[in-house]
């Protein structure tokens, strides 16, 4: 009897935590990072014009609202953050579902 109000009460707790978070495809995100050209001013790893993408990661890991600032910043453009030379507007030119992509990926370093 008591086996059994464990197995409902572990399979509640089970349906009721949240989702885990989908994996980031990194491979795809390299891949539209040198399609979009994002590698002119920026690079995995160091400085480039733009920060790494690891600095980038390690700026707003844990901030809940980093992920919607990023796309709208990548879309928009943007200065001030990292030094004195502005990001230029990417949303002419790449999708928002490429941008979102793309930041996923970024914040994934």
């Amino acid at each position: 009897m008591q086996t059994r109000y464990f197995l409902i009460l572990a399979g509640s707790l089970l349906f009721s935590m949240p989702p885990a978070q989908a994996a980031v495809d990194m491979a795809n995100g390299d891949a539209l990072a040198k399609a979009s050209n994002c590698l002119a001013c920026h690079a995995v790893d160091h400085k480039v014009l733009g920060p790494s993408y690891q600095d980038v990661a390690k700026k707003y890991k844990g901030d809940k609202e980093a992920e919607a600032r990023l796309v709208k910043k990548v879309k928009g453009g943007g200065a001030g953050v990292w030094g004195p030379i502005p990001m230029p507007p990417n949303g002419p030119k790449v999708s928002d579902a490429n941008i979102q992509t793309l930041v996923e990926w970024v914040l994934a370093h």
